[in-house]
């Protein structure tokens, strides 16, 4: 594969600064240099002049693999009815399972594989994609295969969440025990890390430390459904046990700001959830003030986020939570990427995974990367590579 060169780009979002007229040189699928660059011999060169540049974008919490609607549940909740509620009735994600076990792994794969080269197209290059609607070993393990079926040319970092919901009519204990051994015996090989959702109507502090020490004896990274619904202190459990990251986070206390703080946790903001569930926001300004990195990822579902577009919730992020245009685009490219264990994914300088995506300003706007923050939602990358091919 030739050397590529991306010249004279207007502005370039590096994962934590705006450059201005600069070139970005890749090779062997890493960034080689970027600045002024001479034109590597025998290399392909773009003309970047009036673009905006930025890493691939990396979407680090999804339920991207399911089947069926929760068109009911969204009627449902504009009357009254809570998530809770909900799920307590035997709805929400006991809705999605039904659908999920009923479908083929081909046609989870299909519907993946589209999803997917939608979010491409909006210049995600980096993916993780949960399990969790399928709450048995076959259909938890059927969504996992799905979800690396219909992974090229994105990366997919594959999480299992068997501990998402409690089946109607399993008993609780019982069903724990399964989670953590013939369904993770089955998943673990298929995935890099375990996930727990620990809230009222789902799983128990006590349960969900014996679910994520499961899945740490078995080498997977750890992430957390965390503080969404009701306070737990799971955040600082989860911290404490090393988890990459907690998620949601909009009942979190000064305890599991600290925890993480001290132990690298990073915080997933999912503005799309906490919008479509009409929360309270986050402690953005306590996560700020500790030093805790934030990402912010889509929490693409179909009931309680069928928000599908990153920048989309970059947006909402900066609107509904208080973050800043920059901690915005960082939050969906380094943070992210830290957060899926991707050191090199997220951000442009030598060394760095070769994934750009190249936009053209909204019309009329100046090509800065934070007025794709401004202007909220449907930007359509020109072009995208990833390892230093062109993907779209």
């Amino acid at each position: 594969m030739p050397p590529l060169l991306v010249k004279d780009l207007s502005a370039l979002w590096t994962g934590d600064r705006v450059l201005r007229d600069v070139s970005v040189h890749m090779a062997g699928g890493q960034v080689v240099e970027v600045g002024s660059v001479d034109v590597p011999s025998g290399a392909v060169v773009i003309d970047g002049s009036g673009r905006i540049g930025v890493p691939g974008l990396v979407d680090a919490h999804t339920h991207l693999v399911h089947a069926g609607t929760r068109l009911g549940d969204f009627a449902r909740r504009l009357s009254g009815a809570s998530y809770t509620e909900i799920l307590e009735g035997g709805g929400g994600i006991h809705t999605t399972v039904a659908a999920t076990r009923a479908a083929s792994e081909a046609s989870l794969a299909g519907l993946a594989r589209a999803r997917l080269r939608a979010m491409l197209e909006r210049g995600v290059t980096t993916v993780e994609i949960k399990s969790g609607y399928g709450l048995d070993v076959a259909t938890e393990v059927k969504m996992l295969r799905a979800a690396r079926a219909a992974a090229w040319p994105i990366d997919v970092s594959t999480t299992f969440l068997g501990a998402h919901a409690v089946p109607p009519g399993r008993d609780r204990t019982e069903y724990v025990a399964e989670v953590c051994g013939p369904m993770l015996e089955a998943c673990a090989p298929l995935c890099e890390a375990i996930d727990v959702y620990c809230d009222r109507g789902a799983f128990t502090l006590d349960e969900a430390a014996s679910i994520l020490g499961a899945g740490k004896a078995r080498g997977l990274a750890l992430r957390v459904h965390a503080e969404q619904v009701a306070h737990t202190g799971v955040a600082a459990l989860a911290a404490r046990m090393g988890a990459l990251s907690c998620d949601h986070l909009e009942q979190l206390d000064d305890e599991g700001v600290a925890a993480m703080a001290e132990h690298g946790t990073i915080a997933m903001l999912l503005p799309g959830a906490m919008l479509y569930l009409r929360d309270a926001p986050p402690p953005v300004a306590k996560l700020r003030a500790a030093g805790v990195p934030m990402a912010v990822a889509t929490d693409f579902n179909p009931g309680s986020s069928p928000v599908a577009d990153l920048w989309t919730c970059a947006t909402l992020s900066c609107l509904t939570m208080g973050l800043s245009p920059e901690e915005a685009l960082a939050g969906i490219t380094v943070h992210a990427a830290r957060a899926l264990g991707r050191p090199g994914k997220g951000w442009i300088g030598p060394g760095s995974a070769a994934d750009l995506a190249i936009f053209a300003p909204p019309p009329g706007e100046i090509a800065d990367p934070r007025v794709l923050v401004q202007h909220m939602g449907g930007h359509r990358a020109e072009m995208v590579f990833i390892a230093g091919r062109r993907a779209c």
